[in-house]
């Protein structure tokens, strides 16, 4: 049997997410993909959605130039923190999806950290 590309990431995304949810915080998801990229602030047993983010909503596209680059993932970093500390979540569980920590996911939490969120 063939293990795709994406196999291997979700069982990355699984052994992450096992541990995040002995930690009993809210868990910060992050999905990527080559044009857009998506973040959401969920509650610590999943069933509700605390805030979200993503390139594809035109309040947080604005005037960036492309939504699949650097630039974009730091937007929604900065907007995702605004949202969840809004909503009254300062403390959260980074869950990177399987996906490495490098590139737009970096830049997404850093930009998140220093909005204010802590991870």
């Amino acid at each position: 049997m063939i293990i795709t590309k994406k196999q291997r990431r979700l069982r990355r995304a699984v052994k992450a997410r096992s541990h995040i949810r002995g930690l009993a915080v809210a868990r910060l998801t992050v999905h990527r993909t080559p044009n857009h990229i998506y973040a959401q602030v969920t509650e610590a047993d999943g069933a509700k959605v605390i805030a979200a983010a993503s390139t594809v909503q035109k309040a947080v596209r604005g005037d960036l130039k492309n939504t699949g680059n650097v630039a974009a993932a730091k937007a929604v970093g900065r907007v995702i923190a605004e949202r969840s500390k809004a909503a009254g979540v300062s403390k959260v569980a980074f869950d990177r999806s399987g996906f490495q920590f490098h590139g737009r996911v970096k830049a997404l939490a850093d930009a998140a950290r220093e909005a204010g969120l802590e991870f």
